[in-house]
């Protein structure tokens, strides 16, 4: 699926669903906080989220590790609507495709000490290619922290069934390899990674770290 349609599907899922987004997922989008808790930037960081939707996690970044610069960016304006009337000018928030948005022209700044997709990369159709590009923009030392539905290995059959028939319905689908593609991603990069389940594999949570340079 190309970026215009899939942002207009991303439209069409969200232009009310955004309204009632954070109270409806709060109980099922499991380790976002863990996720938050173990970021430790440096302190004034560049802290860049892809897919930001609602702004929910940049707003409890924020509040969790002050003084950082935020940028967000979703491919959805019904959802940036939500973002940034939440984050106003806390935040500079961008409309762009996650395999290939220019952040230097979206919020002048090329290189991030730490950047993070929380549930996203289950619903981008090039969820590979949008995992390699957010690794390309870590600064030296910088991290890609993120979180998304796992296997659900170690789960009863009925309730991996029901899950993924449930979450399917919004355009979900969970990435089971997302541990292997981090690997690869950190590699690429000149980096390392870590990935580990939660909650019986209900979630899978993840590390790059960018130990070379960052070219250029």
């Amino acid at each position: 699926m190309t970026a215009e349609p899939h942002a207009a599907l991303m439209d069409a899922t969200y232009r009310h669903q955004r309204r009632i987004y954070d109270i409806t997922r709060r109980h099922f989008l499991l380790g976002r906080d863990e996720l938050i808790a173990a970021l430790a930037p440096p302190p004034g960081a560049r802290v860049l989220e892809i897919a930001c939707g609602t702004g929910r996690n940049l707003d409890l970044i924020d509040r969790r590790w002050p003084g950082l610069r935020l940028y967000g960016l979703d491919i959805s304006e019904e959802m940036l609507r939500t973002a940034r009337a939440r984050l106003g000018t806390r935040a500079r928030l961008a409309q762009g495709d996650a395999t290939d948005f220019d952040a230097r022209a979206l919020f002048g700044a090329g290189r991030f000490e730490r950047i993070v997709i929380s549930y996203a990369l289950s619903m981008i159709p090039d969820w590979r290619p949008a995992l390699a590009h957010a690794a390309s923009l870590l600064s030296k030392e910088g991290e890609l922290h993120v979180v998304d539905f796992g296997d659900q290995a170690g789960l009863p059959r009925w309730f991996r069934t029901g899950l993924r028939g449930w979450i399917g319905r919004f355009h979900v689908e969970p990435r089971d390899d997302l541990g292997a593609a981090l690997a690869e991603v950190a590699a690429g990069v000149g980096g390392i990674s870590r990935s580990g389940s939660r909650f019986r594999g209900y979630a899978c949570l993840g590390v790059v770290r960018r130990t070379a340079p960052a070219p250029g």
